[in-house]
């Protein structure tokens, strides 16, 4: 080993032990015990390198958040001339900046036409407590208190607070803490699941206007005096990637207008440009009447998320709501603002939404759906900077693996080995990576991908 490599290696133990104080997310402490965490020391366009040396292509974007890479040199900018100049002040009391103005503008702008106000947070799941707030303060002000129960989708994602994890529909998070009252949780439409369940094919439309009906039929079985509201991703994320059906979203839409309740569109994931629109509710024609972003707004350059409020909601809160006894320190935070604001206007100068749409989605898409042909692999589904391949024992006969095989963990690990970051929810792949993504290293991405699933092919054999 040379000298350079042993250098290398000293500080990654170093790191690592440092780590042991470390108490991750959602990570077995134990493992860790066994195994320490790599360390990532740096990182450039779309790519990450650990304290070893090795590259590797990030076809997660961090956490569905780098969405416009690693190392924009505006972003950092934006930072050091804010954190210079006021690097904090609050937006209680009648108070406000420059960035938290600037950016709930610009908000206004690029979010869809009947949005027009912007409640900021630090994070995807503080968002989605707020919706809960916000969904509560409306009915109560409309002289409909008891209009409490919000129906969500079961294995649904909306963050990891109390309120979130609740709104969210993993039975492991529930089981670590409970849900709040007046949540409930109906079908979600994933066709692939049902149709290995079932063990045939299956009309892909049908089950879409079938899993929408569950919203309906929860809505009759609580009565719609006390339901207020239906909360979804317009294409769960971390629940697996989960591409509804065409006839699903018209559907839902239809039910939330006959039936008088609001529609929450969490947009934390699919906001800022990942389907190959600005928001999913872009892509689906939703108008939402709340609407939680997160991640993609500063590419997690720094902390910040919000709630984007319809205009008819404002203004029930404006005329009738007096003061909202609801915010955050960090609400509005002058340099998470400022980073915001100069990640929104890199897309905008550099036609990044459009580049998705137009170029780079549709070549991922075609070349991600080859994936789709090896032996493991039962279904390669996405829309634009979303995929997921679904690993099968037998995708003939629509059979899966047990799930206690961990195959989706294994081909992780292989993954990782090969300098490759996919990302595993059960036994399905899930890759989001940075909107700047080329089509070199989609290329490549797609070589590392098949040879891992030969790898995991072979070790499962």
């Amino acid at each position: 080993m040379n000298t350079a490599n042993a250098a290398n290696l000293s500080n990654t133990e170093k790191w690592q032990g440092m780590d042991g104080h470390h108490f991750h997310p959602f990570t077995n402490p134990n493992d860790l015990m066994q195994k320490p965490p790599r360390i990532i020391e740096s990182a450039q366009g779309v790519y990450l390198t650990d304290s070893d040396g090795n590259e590797l292509l990030d076809m997660m974007a961090g956490l569905w958040c780098v969405n416009m890479g690693y190392g924009q040199k505006k972003l950092i900018e934006a930072a050091s001339a804010q954190i210079s100049q006021l690097p904090y002040y609050n937006a209680f009391f009648k108070t406000s900046t420059p960035p938290a103005a600037e950016l709930s503008s610009l908000l206004a702008e690029v979010t869809p036409a009947h949005m027009h106000h912007a409640f900021f947070t630090s994070s995807g799941s503080e968002a989605n407590d707020t919706v809960l707030r916000l969904v509560w303060r409306y009915w109560d002000l409309m002289g409909k208190p008891e209009k409490r129960v919000v129906i969500s989708r079961k294995n649904a994602y909306h963050g990891s607070t109390i309120a979130a994890s609740s709104l969210g529909g993993m039975d492991e998070m529930h089981a670590q803490g409970g849900v709040i009252p007046d949540i409930v949780h109906v079908d979600q439409p994933n066709w692939f699941a049902k149709r290995c369940e079932l063990g045939t094919d299956l009309d892909r439309e049908e089950f879409g206007r079938q899993a929408a009906q569950s919203i309906a039929d929860k809505i009759e079985e609580l009565g719609v005096d006390k339901v207020a509201a239906f909360i979804a991703e317009p294409i769960q994320g971390a629940g697996g990637v989960i591409v509804p059906p065409d006839s699903y979203w018209p559907e839902v839409k239809k039910i939330c207008d006959h039936y008088g309740i609001l529609l929450v569109a969490d947009e934390v994931i699919c906001g800022f440009g990942r389907t190959g629109e600005w928001f999913g509710s872009n892509l689906y024609d939703l108008k939402p009447d709340l609407m939680p972003i997160a991640k993609g707004l500063s590419s997690g350059y720094l902390p910040i998320g919000g709630v984007m409020v319809a205009d008819h909601i404002m203004d029930v809160l404006i005329n009738k709501g007096g003061e909202f006894n609801h915010g955050y320190t960090y609400s509005g935070h002058p340099v998470c603002a400022a980073v915001a604001i100069a990640n929104l206007r890199l897309m905008i100068s550099e036609n990044i939404v459009e580049k998705v749409r137009e170029t780079t989605a549709p070549y991922l898409q075609k070349r991600f759906r080859e994936l789709g042909e090896h032996p493991l692999v039962g279904e390669a589904r996405g829309v634009g900077m979303f995929g997921a391949l679904e690993l099968v024992k037998d995708k003939d006969n629509y059979i899966k693996f047990d799930s206690k095989a961990g195959v989706g963990t294994i081909c992780r690990d292989f993954c990782l080995d090969n300098n490759l970051v996919m990302r595993a929810v059960g036994d399905a792949m899930i890759i989001s990576p940075p909107l700047i993504i080329e089509q070199a290293d989609i290329d490549v991405y797609i070589e590392r991908a098949w040879k891992c699933l030969d790898l995991t092919q072979k070790a499962i054999a």
